[in-house]
């Protein structure tokens, strides 16, 4: 079946705030749509504000802006249907602005008109949404007739739900359009595809799904847009982490793409939110410290393929415990990626702090204090050098040890922005070998990936001298912080009951640790600081 309407879906990159540039964009895609024929173009859910403003929904001018904004738009969609999100307001009482309800809306404009305004019906309130916040519940969706085709627009969450498409059915809609700020995790991208199928099969509807793309603090936005038939067959699949502008006429079908694997996924998120966290906060160049483990060698590729190598400084700080292994594979790393790379030692500053605290620690044993000595100065260091020269500062820590607490509060953990900690050390693993597999070379030392992890802040220290093997922790992790599972019900499933009391009470209290951790990309179905929110002090306990 053909209607003989071409849609454009333009899959775009809005940076919350940036309202002059975001409207730019979209009068930018409106155009080039006229000039290829389309019908109607599509926008991502809050295009003009970006996703999500979040505490700028409270300043009366930044919302008056967003209705400018869309005059702007109105102003060249003569010739075509334009579909965009917006934040609408409307007045109640004396018109204060403490009297104005806030929608997250959809504007249809056509010739220059706004014939139709769309509000959401289902406001998410869970992981890492709170539009409830912010934003008022609409009672009724919205359809509208083009061109002999009746029309219903909804937004993000209402599809996720039946009641809104069966509602745009019974009032005749033949086509749905879907305007989407959905976040990006391992697996969501089949799981829409699912979600959107099931819509259009029961309501014997075209279902035209447009994603937001890009990065946005901890979150990245994936794209991968799509027009499914009235049969649930994806008619339409735009590629995932690219903006860009697509065409597609209903009840025609075009080749598909192939599909990404777990951890495609994951290295192309991390690449583009590394991307939009730098650019669009005003960066120039990224810093990090280079250990000679696989944690900072994949971190350092990320941001070579991410940034350019000529943008990216790697620092190697050893100490008298660093091996020489761990010096040579940091340098060889280095020479591989193309950066620059500078060795600053830490030996003399580390002498100098114990004999500061001599008479403080006289009498007492050598331990963690020591150790972490280490790690505080070398994150003073690279903060040094972010400050002298302004740049980024990427932490190197992994989930696992964020998770329970194998990290260094000021030292590792000190940072602008913690790529890899919604990344289970497992993955990292996987991640490295996709690297060097998909590169034809090893770009990161096979020494670095095959040799037993360790933190190298004391003698003969391993990893496993405080943790279970990674494969073990993680699935123990995964079981406790994505699942949600009770200590008694991964207990069931064959672990140890002393290692798995022990991991989860080490995760929960090291809180007080991730509060003070920089911003990490979300990858996973439940990341610390966005989807899961503890309180540090806590007293329940499931053992």
């Amino acid at each position: 079946m053909s209607m003989n309407l071409t849609i454009a879906i333009a899959q775009i990159n809005s940076t919350v705030g940036g309202l002059n540039e975001n409207t730019r964009k979209i009068c930018s895609f409106i155009v080039t749509a006229k000039r290829r024929g389309a019908d109607i173009v599509v926008f991502p859910e809050l295009a003009i504000t970006g996703y999500h403003p979040k505490d700028l929904l409270t300043k009366p001018g930044f919302i008056k802006k967003n209705i400018c904004c869309l005059e702007e738009i109105r102003k060249v969609s003569e010739g075509i249907c334009v579909i965009t999100g917006f934040v609408d307001a409307v007045a109640s009482g004396d018109r204060s602005f403490k009297d104005v309800k806030l929608y997250n809306a959809a504007a249809i404009i056509y010739n220059g008109e706004i014939i139709e305004t769309c509000h959401k019906t289902h406001l998410p309130n869970y992981d890492i949404f709170d539009e409830k916040r912010y934003f008022t519940r609409a009672t009724k969706p919205c359809v509208f007739r083009f061109r002999g085709v009746t029309i219903g627009v909804n937004i993000c969450e209402d599809v996720w739900f039946e009641d809104v498409c069966m509602f745009q059915r019974s009032k005749g809609a033949e086509v749905i359009v879907n305007l989407s700020a959905s976040p990006f995790n391992v697996g969501k991208m089949k799981q829409r595809v699912n979600v959107l199928s099931q819509r259009a099969i029961e309501n014997s509807v075209y279902l035209v799904y447009v994603n937001l793309v890009g990065g946005q603090d901890d979150l990245v936005f994936d794209g991968g847009s799509s027009v499914i038939n009235t049969k649930g067959e994806v008619e339409f699949e735009a590629p995932c982490f690219v903006e860009k502008l697509f065409l597609h006429t209903l009840g025609s079908k075009q080749p598909l793409l192939q599909s990404l694997s777990k951890v495609e996924e994951i290295y192309y998120a991390l690449l583009l939110a590394l991307k939009d966290y730098v650019v669009k906060n005003g960066f120039m160049k990224v810093i990090l410290g280079l250990s000679g483990g696989i944690d900072s060698a994949l971190t350092a590729v990320l941001c070579v393929d991410a940034l350019g190598r000529e943008n990216v400084i790697g620092v190697s700080m050893p100490s008298h415990i660093t091996s020489k292994e761990s010096k040579e594979d940091a340098y060889v790393l280095a020479q591989n990626l193309g950066i620059v790379y500078k060795e600053i030692p830490i030996e003399r500053i580390f002498k100098s702090c114990l004999q500061t605290l001599e008479t403080e620690f006289a009498g007492t044993v050598e331990n963690v204090a020591e150790e972490n000595l280490q790690a505080r100065i070398r994150g003073n260091l690279l903060m040094a050098l972010s400050n002298k020269f302004g740049y980024l500062v990427v932490t190197t820590g992994n989930k696992s040890e964020l998770a329970v607490g194998y990290a260094t509060l000021y030292g590792d953990m000190a940072g602008g922005l913690a790529l890899i900690s919604d990344v289970p050390k497992t993955w990292v693993y996987r991640l490295a070998e996709y690297i060097n597999q998909t590169a034809g070379c090893t770009r990161i030392p096979s020494r670095i990936i095959s040799k037993e992890p360790s933190a190298e802040l004391r003698e003969g220290q391993k990893d496993t001298d405080s943790l279970p093997p990674y494969p073990v922790l993680d699935l123990i992790l995964k079981s406790y912080i994505e699942e949600n599972k009770s200590v008694k019900e991964i207990i069931a499933k064959g672990y140890d009951q002393k290692i798995v009391q022990e991991i989860i009470w080490r995760v929960d209290h090291n809180e007080y640790k991730r509060k003070q951790s920089p911003p990490g990309i979300k990858v996973t179905t439940k990341a610390f600081g966005t989807g899961r929110r503890m309180p540090i002090t806590n007293r329940y306990s499931d053992f």
